[in-house]
């Protein structure tokens, strides 16, 4: 066969596959409206306008988290020297994010981890874990010289896709 002669079976056998994965919509069911308007969120409003950064944006059915670190709320460094405790730390802040929005650990698609000790970041990556119960999600570790302030020893940064 020619390509021309295949083209017709090659689109109806796309028609095909799209139409056997949508499931049929109930008639009491209104479509999700979805937004692609960003919605911005700042769990540090002031140390976050200081450095000129959101820490998250939700567009439609996505959610990027701008990097954890391990800070209080005027933007402090918190558990210095000790990298399970930042790691802790990070989580806890991004798990207030994703509460923000509505979504849990279970929608996170991607974790990207920044680490200026990469062997003590092995030694303490069990405590993923306790967070990621259903799946992990893909992602890298990276190992960097410095983070952006002295003495932090980690960094989490999070992308996440639920279903509304």
């Amino acid at each position: 066969m020619k390509i021309k002669q295949l083209i017709p079976v090659f689109a109806a056998l796309i028609l095909f596959a799209v139409g056997c994965n949508t499931a049929p919509q109930k008639a009491d069911e209104k479509p999700a409206i979805q937004s692609d308007t960003p919605e911005y969120f700042m769990l540090r409003p002031e140390v976050e306008k200081a450095y000129g950064y959101s820490h998250a944006v939700r567009i439609g059915n996505e959610l990027k988290i701008s990097g954890a670190v391990s800070m209080d709320e005027k933007g402090n460094l918190t558990a210095k020297g000790d990298l399970g405790q930042q790691m802790k730390n990070c989580y806890a802040d991004l798990d207030k994010i994703l509460k923000h929005y509505g979504y849990t650990w279970d929608d996170v698609v991607v974790e990207n981890i920044l680490t200026t000790n990469m062997p003590e970041f092995v030694k303490q990556s069990a405590y993923r874990n306790t967070i990621y119960k259903k799946q992990f999600p893909t992602g890298s570790w990276f190992g960097v010289k410095e983070l952006a302030l002295p003495g932090q020893l980690i960094e989490i940064e999070l992308e996440a896709y639920k279903v509304r």
